[in-house]
């Protein structure tokens, strides 16, 4: 049943959606009206931005990492540039409650990854946002899922946010007459479920809370779009990445869609408390994409797939011949290559890391079926290195090199127009490498006259059209995010083959 068709606020900028309510989602928005690929559904300010929990030791105000520097009037955590500026969002909100309450910043040893004080700082945040906006905490943020009972299971993680978050909050920092520890657990769990990942435009981590954004429904194969652009206060724009229908579910991916089934569904158990049963997860070949089938050790044909793809621990059976495997083995197997794959991607960027990653690959094909995700996530670090490392730049890459790389864009696009269709950030990542080996392999094809006039000319508007779905995709991300910079990348080299193409004219013909 619908609960609301919530019109724009200010902090609500643009909103064509609506919010309606179920058993098994809980609140979740649907389009109030059709909506074509990539128009904007909401636009919205968030209501904090602070912190990711269990993190390093960084700047409260910029999030520049590993800082020494220190605030000069709290003593926490501030570069000295943002200490030298009196509008850093540090100083205007909590500096001044742990000035007031003496609240001792405690250094860690060199090299320490977490520092638990830091931990308190976003939900401190949203407390005060609390306090300064009582009407959209009402309506928006309190009612947010924050899985209380589910989250007390794992005991040791409750206690140390207990500890670390709720008891630090009201003893040292001397804030229990204004927050109760019940309320600072539900917005820790608020935060945990619902919080969406940013990044600043220098490219540092960071969490922000969007109290209608987030209660987007989860599906594997997402259907909008969201840019954060920190040059606008980390504004959300939410759109759609294909055509939408009125009361269509707007949906977006909690976990990483490059994942298998078995991957996605225990991150989602750890960290959203649900088990996903949409299309993707309850099809054992993944909309036969096969993203995490085995190849059977028993027969030539054959594929391993799950029987139960939800159930942690169901058998794995081949299609072919009937032979079953445990899920257990199957764990070991994948934890095994897995290992071996996060060994080459810490190499440093050169040669070498292409190499293994090539051989890695080559070695899998008796093992995995050749779309399964650890296959696609080695061919996107070699999409990336092809060009770009130490004796395998662009200009030295033979014809061979350069149909290799083209190969392994089709082949993770192949995948990513399943899972990621349309407006997907990912698919216009490899358009745009894409591109540029089929410039160089055609124009070394019409040199070498293995191409014809019109077949250079269709070959280089091939390419122009990848450059233009390229473009589409990325013209909404904030320009001086990385996406922001690659768009206009790719418009100057849409701009430059789109003028070579027409000073051909009829010369080719």
């Amino acid at each position: 049943m619908s609960v609301s068709n919530m019109t724009a606020t200010p902090a609500l900028e643009v909103n064509r959606t609506a919010v309606e309510c179920s058993r098994i989602y809980g609140r979740f928005l649907v389009a109030n009206e059709p909506v074509q690929r990539g128009e904007l559904l909401v636009q919205e300010q968030p209501l904090a931005i602070g912190p990711k929990c269990n993190g390093y030791v960084l700047c409260l105000a910029c999030y520049r990492p590993d800082v020494q520097e220190r605030c000069s009037l709290c003593g926490w955590p501030l570069c000295s540039l943002c200490d030298g500026n009196a509008s850093n969002q540090h100083l205007e909100l909590e500096c001044a409650v742990l000035q007031l309450a003496k609240a001792r910043f405690y250094e860690m040893p060199a090299g320490s990854l977490h520092w638990p004080q830091l931990d308190c700082i976003m939900p401190l945040r949203v407390l005060l946002a609390k306090e300064a906006q009582p009407e959209r905490w009402l309506n928006e943020v309190a009612p947010m899922e924050h899985h209380e009972q589910a989250r007390r299971e794992n005991a040791d993680v409750w206690h140390a946010d207990r500890v670390n978050i709720a008891q630090y909050l009201r003893g040292p920092c001397k804030l229990a007459e204004r927050f109760s520890e019940e309320l600072i657990m539900q917005v820790v769990g608020v935060l945990e479920v619902n919080a969406f990942e940013a990044r600043t435009s220098q490219g540092y981590p960071l969490r922000c809370l969007y109290p209608y954004t987030g209660i987007l429904a989860h599906n594997c194969v997402p259907n909008t779009a969201r840019t954060i652009h920190p040059s606008e206060g980390y504004k959300i724009r939410l759109r759609a990445m294909v055509a939408l229908e009125a009361g269509q579910q707007l949906q977006h991916s909690y976990t990483y869609t490059l994942d298998g089934t078995a991957q996605r569904q225990a991150h989602l158990r750890e960290g959203k408390y649900f088990t996903c049963s949409c299309e993707r997860c309850l099809d054992a070949s993944e909309l036969q994409t096969h993203f995490s089938s085995m190849k059977c050790g028993q027969c030539t044909e054959g594929w391993l797939l799950p029987k139960h793809p939800t159930a942690m621990n169901s058998s794995w059976n081949c299609r072919a011949c009937d032979h079953s495997t445990s899920s257990e083995e199957v764990r070991q197997i994948v934890a095994a290559l897995q290992a071996e794959v996060n060994a080459v991607q810490a190499l440093d960027m050169g040669p070498k890391r292409l190499e293994e990653s090539e051989r890695l690959l080559r070695k899998y094909k008796s093992l995995l079926h050749p779309s399964h995700y650890i296959a696609t996530s080695l061919r996107q670090l070699l999409i990336e290195m092809y060009g770009r490392v130490q004796g395998y730049e662009m200009v030295q890459l033979t014809d061979q090199l350069l149909e290799r790389k083209a190969s392994l864009c089709r082949e993770v696009l192949r995948v990513l127009n399943i899972f990621e269709p349309g407006l997907s950030r990912a698919r216009a990542m490899n358009l745009y490498e894409l591109h540029v080996p089929l410039v160089l392999l055609a124009k070394s094809g019409f040199i070498a006259s293995k191409l014809s006039g019109g077949e250079l000319r269709a070959r280089l508007v091939d390419a122009i059209d990848l450059l233009k779905e390229c473009v589409e995709i990325l013209q909404h991300e904030d320009q001086r995010s990385q996406e922001g910079i690659l768009c206009g990348v790719a418009k100057q080299a849409l701009q430059q083959l789109t003028i070579s193409v027409e000073g051909l004219g009829s010369e080719l013909d």
